[in-house]
């Protein structure tokens, strides 16, 4: 090999440009990353000495010794001067591993071709179902949406994926608007969001005054924790960084809010959820949909942190998390590892933050036909997803590994897994279970209660 050199190239260090908008050429600086999945999956191998070993393939590839610096070393019959003559026999067997690598070369070529023709013809027909699917829902589903959302094509067809096109309205009929949330009162609040701002920059240098209210000021500190989370929003699209088309737009939807609800606030978080709403809704749409989503039972439970309900949501999901896998539930136990290390950030960002974006609007859209039950009936299929590479791991690589799901996480592998989940339990549904321990909880306050003990 040493008579074939091949020459490297010094690779130049990488440039950090400013912050900005992609599409304007600009890249904002990445700090404190994230661990990959796959990095931690290789931290815990390496640090324990197990191995997760997926199944094998079904084709046995022939193994070669050795990968040549070029073809021509394999073809030349003559070698140097200063080298000893090949024989006819290593001629002919030199010969011969040339072909096979020649032909284990086409081999691979015509199968990667062979998969980038299925990959083609799968997207042309997700293309085409796609396109029939919004003929469907625009002509037939949605003129008669309230007499048509329930039946079963229509729950068939919802699972499948809504067309882009009309996912912003579908979502909105879902959701509702039980607040009765007008345009012109959401240009009320946005209008007292500005004035907050404008009085919060201006007295921002000063001290604050004694006899300031506390929840004027925490309302005003909430304000400003926006402008620090917009940054933190899909940093990947850059269309909600400073200067990009939905930065001032984020930023008023969250503001709004904030005045809409000071009771509530700004909770981290809120944001990956208006941001999915603003790019499929127009701006008071998508501030009437995430007020009305934020509003309901657990939105509003895990926002406002109330403590008492969330454990509830933890316990059923642990009902079903026992009846689904079992050995993962017993392995989670043995380390303690409770629901709440995972899911309060897969339920505060109802997935967005977690899944690719496309993923999480296809989870948005079966949320919003089975409500808060698919979010937990969601992460059971992540978790029976990755069910043998997570029973492999300790307590901090599968909390590392839940924080950070694998990118190339597909929709159909997913919703293979959710759809395998049974949300059933004794025969009792998600809404039954959540509501006999809520039932319990009551009880359970009645017998502890003072005046009863009296």
């Amino acid at each position: 090999r040493n008579f074939f050199t091949k020459r490297t190239k010094e690779l130049k260090p990488a440039v950090q440009s400013a912050p900005g908008w992609k599409l304007f050429g600009k890249v904002p600086p990445r700090e404190n990353l994230p661990k990959d999945s796959k990095i931690i999956q290789q931290e815990y191998e390496a640090r324990t000495g197990r191995m997760y070993k997926p199944p094998p393939p079904s084709g046995r590839r022939k193994n070669i010794e050795f990968e040549p610096l070029s073809t021509t070393a394999l073809i030349l019959e003559d070698r140097p001067a200063n080298l000893p003559a090949k024989s006819v026999e290593e001629a002919l067997r030199h010969r011969q591993e040339y072909d096979e690598m020649v032909a284990e070369a086409k081999k691979r070529e015509i199968k990667e071709a062979h998969k980038r023709k299925k990959i083609m013809r799968a997207r042309f027909k997700q293309e085409e179902n796609i396109a029939s699917a919004m003929v469907i829902w625009v002509n037939e589903i949605l003129p008669n949406w309230e007499g048509m959302r329930a039946t079963r094509r229509v729950r068939e067809l919802w699972w499948q994926g809504l067309p882009p096109s009309v996912r912003g309205k579908v979502w909105s009929l879902a959701v509702g608007n039980e607040l009765n949330i007008t345009p012109e009162l959401y240009e009320i609040f946005l209008s007292r969001a500005k004035e907050r701002w404008k009085s919060f920059s201006e007295t921002s240098s000063e001290n604050d005054t004694e006899d300031a209210g506390a929840s004027v000021a925490d309302r005003e500190a909430s304000l400003e924790l926006i402008k620090l989370d917009i940054s933190r929003t899909f940093p990947s699209l850059y269309i909600f960084q400073k200067g990009g088309p939905y930065h001032d737009l984020l930023h008023s939807v969250l503001g709004a809010y904030t005045c809409y609800r000071p009771d509530v606030g700004y909770v981290q978080g809120m944001s990956f959820i208006a941001a999915v709403l603003i790019l499929n809704l127009e701006e008071a749409d998508a501030f009437i949909a995430f007020a009305n989503l934020l509003n309901k039972p657990c939105q509003l439970a895990f926002f406002r942190v109330d403590h008492s309900m969330m454990l509830k949501y933890f316990a059923a999901f642990e009902v079903f998390f026992e009846e689904n896998l079992p050995k993962l539930f017993l392995h989670f136990k043995s380390y303690s590892l409770t629901p709440d290390i995972y899911l309060i950030d897969w339920i505060f960002t109802l997935y967005s933050k977690s899944l690719p974006l496309d993923l999480a609007c296809r989870v948005w859209d079966v949320f919003c036909r089975d409500g808060e039950e698919f979010l937990f009936r969601t992460g059971l299929g992540i978790l029976r997803l990755y069910e043998d590479i997570l029973l492999q791991m300790d307590f901090i690589h599968i909390a590392q590994f839940l924080t950070k799901l694998p990118e190339d996480i597909t929709s159909e592998k997913l919703f293979s897994c959710i759809a395998a989940i049974q949300m059933q339990n004794s025969n009792k549904k998600w809404a039954q279970v959540f509501a006999s321990l809520m039932k319990d909880n009551k009880e359970g306050d009645k017998n502890h209660s003072p005046a009863l003990k009296s």
